[in-house]
């Protein structure tokens, strides 16, 4: 009787170890694909909204033909961009210049690099208010990006229009405490490079980057008081994390973006007001 009730409790053991598999194998849920190659997945680029954007969907349309696919993202400031590539929720982007990048590279220690030069997109003054710098008043308000590479181009350029003077030698890394001569009292604001062109009729001038004054409705060529020559070291560029600045696939991108067919559109586009930097 009692190697029975063994035998028994032995066999009833063996039944629920079966049923206990049997149940799992039948909720086991199937297997997940494998994740896409690379080479198979949109390359996602980040851009600011404007001549960039427009920019950017030409490229989209050149590099389908050989087979790469672009997802655009598109960023309403200059520090996203940046952010997003270095965690990597973006592949490329494609917005600032190498000092903008150099800079926020120091200050974040990111793993970010060059992949080419773009266009140089000039920075200009402009004024609701006014037709000519020389009538500027003194005292006027003026605008400039409150970004350290950007605010220092448009120090750079209010002193070229001679209404400020800096200490020497400090070149883009100037900024409103590097003013030595102001003799005119002009109140310098600095504002969010994106918010500038909606408070431009507050202003008596403002320090516009190109792709803002575009989105605007500004032309630079034809509406800026004063504006950044050919001769400008702030050529955009294209930036890529480290690791990635060899992968074939971004080389495959780059020539799609340095194509014939963008560099049409860019020219008959914006007349002048972009210019080729490659």
């Amino acid at each position: 009787m009692h190697i029975a009730k063994k035998s028994l409790a032995l066999i009833l053991c063996l039944l629920f170890v079966i049923a206990l598999t049997a149940g799992c194998g039948g909720k086991t849920e199937p297997a997940k694909p494998a994740a896409a190659p690379a080479a198979d997945k949109p390359l996602k680029v980040g851009v600011t909204p404007g001549p960039h954007a427009q920019i950017m969907e030409v490229v989209k349309k050149v590099a389908e033909k050989d087979g790469l696919k672009i997802q655009i993202v598109e960023f309403s400031d200059y520090v996203q961009p940046n952010v997003a590539l270095n965690q990597g929720d973006i592949d490329i982007n494609s917005f600032q210049h190498l000092p903008f990048l150099e800079n926020m590279v120091k200050d974040r220690k990111y793993d970010l690099v060059m992949l080419a030069k773009t266009f140089t997109f000039p920075m200009g003054i402009y004024s609701k208010k006014i037709k000519n710098i020389k009538d500027l008043k003194d005292g006027a308000v003026i605008a400039m990006p409150n970004d350290p590479t950007n605010g220092g181009r448009a120090l750079l350029l209010f002193e070229k229009a001679g209404l400020i003077k800096l200490k020497p030698g400090l070149g883009h890394k100037a900024s409103v405490v590097d003013i030595v001569d102001n003799p005119r009292k002009f109140k310098i604001r600095e504002l969010e490079a994106a918010q500038i062109p909606r408070t431009l009729e507050d202003m008596e001038i403002a320090a516009i980057n190109t792709n803002y004054a575009m989105s605007a409705g500004l032309v630079p060529a034809k509406d800026a008081l004063i504006l950044e020559d050919s001769s400008s070291p702030y050529a955009n560029i294209l930036a890529v994390r480290g690791k990635d600045k060899d992968n074939p696939v971004y080389k495959k991108f780059l020539k799609a973006y340095q194509s014939e067919e963008v560099k049409k559109f860019v020219t008959e586009q914006f007349k002048g007001s972009v210019i080729v930097a490659w």
